[in-house]
């Protein structure tokens, strides 16, 4: 796969990032999905699958975190 499908991947997983009304629930469920992208972008594109769940679970908490629930609301998290 190309650069550009794997940008369009992770900035489509920000789109989705934040579960939960709190920063905090945001930060941390939009961590996880990023990380799961992540590594599936590294998996795809041949490079490491830890450095793309790091990579993307740092933009997915970052996302989650900037983003507020009336925004992107997906209902309550699952560790809720």
């Amino acid at each position: 796969m190309n650069k550009y499908f794997a940008f369009g991947l992770i900035v489509s997983t920000l789109a989705v990032a934040g579960c939960g009304n709190s920063q905090g629930d945001r930060a941390l469920s939009g961590g996880m999905l990023g990380a799961g992208a992540g590594a599936a972008v590294g998996a795809i594109t041949g490079g490491s699958l830890a450095t793309g769940a790091l990579v993307g679970g740092a933009l997915g908490a970052v996302g989650g975190a900037v983003t507020k629930g009336k925004d992107v609301n997906l209902g309550k998290p699952a560790w809720r």
